[in-house]
């Protein structure tokens, strides 16, 4: 069929819906709700067999539902109504919920229904993004592929929606409002992070730290220690501890409550207020964890960017695993894998071109402990989504291993980069020149099966990101102990003699530096104001061309926001 993503964002979950549909064979086009003249252009162009809506925020305009089949993806059971669902889940301790697809109506989300998926919610409060990201998304991805089956049969006809049916368990729920989501460190540390983690990533808790109004992301429990509520009382990898009225919290990340603050590491934002204030263990990022044969060095970087702080330490953990006496090393990832360089904290440098060279160059130390790693075998675990440098990074290792719903972004071109990380280097070596020039040049995401089926990745896994690092490192212990390994540990380190000699790594780095010179100091491709953009979540005011075929098809120039739209 040919199918219209209309979506607010190509983020992680429109991604996959998109590749999920592609990959069963139909004619995908997507264009970003920027706004209704936008739109309803839009379906005129594609005269899509089926428009859909995943979790879109914006209302759809009538003129489209009524000369359009179209289904809203809606993060809630049925019957759940209201712009808010997620949050209201995680904050009122849901036991179960669940994902709807309805027809879109004039009433939002009052449409019969299409289908829906239900699940057991964690029994720890999630954050709502990994919840989005995780059990929603895989619900969400099987329900578009259910409604595309649906759309090609004439005899199906959805369920009106009947508050008197038991399978209809939800309810009409009013937006989250800011006092829904302020909290005092007076509350107990439960309470706390329940209220932070319904907020996050965006708009986050609402509160006062060191006498400064904030937003709080990023929270974790910490230990039970007596202290005065609201007191920081340790900091561990631009983390704080905080008492509260019953236990202690670790906050990863703050906003100030101003116009134009970014959201940052929560020590970072406090500044000389916890200048003085002690290390203390029991928060890290980065672990490792030694077995017989295999050591694991896992990190966990929040929504996946890596300053140049965090590269620092985590090629120091890379140094010292390689150093140990292992067969296999593992380097796991975390909910997401890695995003590359950390935007925002490059933003809020005094001067953000130096802040973007340092660490650009402490990522390439990451990449430079992968690639160079001779003395053991190494297996990359990609669990959680990846982008840009984040993908090139674990392109480094012997053997590249993806969770099932991956979605992988092996580009720089949408950011203004040419890119580093030894891409030019790690990348053909895996696809070939022309698949790399294609990959990075059409800055389009690929999905796990096909990242095989390219030569990016190696192996797929699915389950549970718990069951899938089980499987990983099920796989690494068997190939710790394969009658091949030395051959296979020899051949690496004959490959990589070979390849240093052919072209030292240094030059790949150097050429790629000279390249990232051009883009981070004279800005030759737009980086300074896409990195603002990013970082200051501006709204789209058009569909990349890349993503609108519609428009590419009909010759039609990009999506442009009408003036009055803006009004």
């Amino acid at each position: 069929m040919r199918i219209l993503l209309l979506c607010s964002s190509f983020n992680g979950l429109t991604q996959r819906a998109w590749l999920e549909l592609r990959r069963a064979g139909h004619d995908v086009s997507v264009e970003l709700a920027v706004s209704e003249h936008v739109m309803v252009e839009a379906a005129e162009l594609a005269k899509p067999d089926l428009v859909i809506c995943p979790f879109l925020k914006e209302r759809v305009p009538e003129a489209l539902w009524r000369g359009h089949r179209t289904v809203i993806i809606h993060p809630g059971p049925p019957g759940d109504r209201g712009p808010s669902s997620l949050d209201w889940a995680i904050a009122e301790g849901e036991r179960e919920w669940g994902v709807t697809a309805l027809q879109a109506v004039e009433e939002m989300d009052a449409g019969p229904i299409w289908g829906w998926r239900a699940f057991p919610m964690p029994a720890e409060p999630p954050r709502k993004s990994a919840l989005y990201n995780g059990l929603v998304a895989d619900a969400a991805v099987e329900l578009v592929a259910e409604v595309a089956a649906k759309a090609a049969d004439p005899s199906f006809v959805p369920v009106p929606l009947d508050y008197r049916s038991p399978a209809v368990s939800g309810r009409l729920r009013r937006a989250m409002r800011h006092a829904d989501r302020e909290f005092s460190f007076e509350q107990p540390a439960e309470e706390i992070v329940r209220v932070v983690r319904a907020a996050d990533g965006a708009p986050g808790g609402r509160a006062r730290l060191c006498d400064l109004p904030v937003r709080v992301f990023d929270v974790h429990h910490g230990p039970d220690l007596a202290g005065v509520p609201g007191a920081v009382a340790a900091r561990r990898e631009g983390a704080v501890l905080v008492h509260t009225g019953q236990g202690t919290v670790w906050v990863g990340h703050l906003r100030l409550e101003e116009e134009g603050a970014l959201k940052l590491p929560a020590a970072m934002v406090l500044g000389e207020r916890v200048a003085g204030v002690g290390e203390r263990a029991g928060y890290s990022e980065i672990t490792y964890d030694r077995g017989e044969e295999v050591g694991v060095v896992s990190f966990d970087f929040y929504n996946g960017a890596m300053s140049t702080d965090q590269c620092r330490r985590l090629a120091a953990a890379l140094r010292y695993a390689a150093a140990q006496d292992t067969r296999v090393l593992v380097v796991r990832g975390g909910e997401v894998f890695s995003n590359g360089i950390h935007l925002n904290v490059i933003e809020a440098a005094r001067h953000p071109e130096l802040e973007a060279w340092m660490n650009i160059n402490a990522i390439n130390a990451v990449c430079r402990e992968i690639v160079g790693c001779t003395s053991q075998l190494v297996v990359t675990s990609i669990a959680g989504n990846a982008g840009a440098g984040g993908v090139m990074m674990g392109l480094g290792a012997d053997r590249v291993i993806v969770r099932e719903p991956v979605v992988l972004n092996p580009h720089y071109r949408t950011m203004g980069l040419f890119g580093s990380e030894y891409w030019t280097y790690v990348l053909p070596r895996r696809v070939g020149a022309e698949r790399a020039a294609a990959l990075t040049g059409r800055a389009l995401p690929v999905g796990a099966a096909e990242a095989v089926e390219l030569g990016l990745a190696d192996r797929v896994a699915g389950g549970s990101r718990q069951e899938f690092e089980r499987r990983v490192l099920d796989f690494a212990q068997r190939l710790a102990g394969d009658a091949s390994f030395d051959g296979l540990l020899a051949a690496r380190r004959q490959a990589r003699e070979a390849d240093e000699r052919r072209k030292p790594l240094d030059a790949y780095r150097a050429e790629e530096l000279a390249e990232m010179s051009r883009d981070m100091f004279d800005d030759r491709a737009g980086f300074r104001e896409a990195r603002r953009a990013f970082v200051g979540k501006a709204r789209a005011v058009a569909t990349p061309p890349h993503l609108a075929r519609h428009r590419e098809l009909s010759g039609a120039s990009g999506a442009v926001v009408p003036a009055a739209s803006h009004m």
